[in-house]
């Protein structure tokens, strides 16, 4: 085994052990999904900090300009780094699972209709979607309720969870670009 599988086989042990301890009502399958989660967003990150080390800096505060073409620029090297990357390289099928697992029991609590609302108020349309291409400028930025946040495994760098119409998407925002994206999860 090399020492690289040796090393994610260690993590995703480690990782799996704690999410299983931390909820009560994961299995193993989901602890198992939350491992394979955190070991690839944590190689992302990686991947994106080396990349983004590459890129000319600039003064305290960038003009507006600066910032877009860098962002571009992050965003071209990511999609060129991650040429092959296909959805569910994140959200595996056990993932997928978990975050409708966890919207069933959010949207099905007390606040629940509260909270639906505000998910879909800012989602105005359900535009396609593609692993690598930029946040669609025409769709605002949605809002996350910590209730559905607090079950999610967390996220590093500047990774976020958004809502696109009924799908919960993976967004980097330094690169403004998509990583995944799951099938719908918010019940209709």
């Amino acid at each position: 085994m090399s020492r690289t599988i040796l090393s994610h086989v260690i993590a995703l042990g480690a990782l799996t052990g704690a999410f299983a301890a931390e909820s009560p009502k994961a299995g193993p399958s989901e602890a198992q999904a939350v491992g394979a989660f955190e070991a690839r967003v944590k190689e992302y990150v990686a991947l994106h900090e080396k990349l983004e080390a590459t890129l000319p800096k600039f003064a305290e505060k960038g003009t507006p300009e600066q910032v877009d073409k860098n962002q571009r620029a992050l965003g071209a090297l990511i999609k060129s780094a991650r040429s092959d990357a296909k959805p569910g390289d994140f959200f595996s099928p056990g993932m997928q699972a978990l975050v409708k697992r966890v919207m069933g029991e959010v949207l099905s609590g007390p606040d629940g209709k509260t909270i639906k609302s505000s998910i879909m108020d800012e989602n105005p349309g359900v535009p396609k979607l593609a692993i690598n291409e930029r946040y669609p400028s025409s769709v605002p930025l949605s809002t996350m309720p910590p209730e559905v946040l607090a079950p999610l495994p967390k996220l590093e760098g500047e990774l976020e969870y958004r809502f696109i119409g009924r799908r919960l998407i993976l967004l980097d925002t330094e690169a403004d670009i998509i990583l995944d994206f799951t099938g719908e999860v918010v019940p209709r």
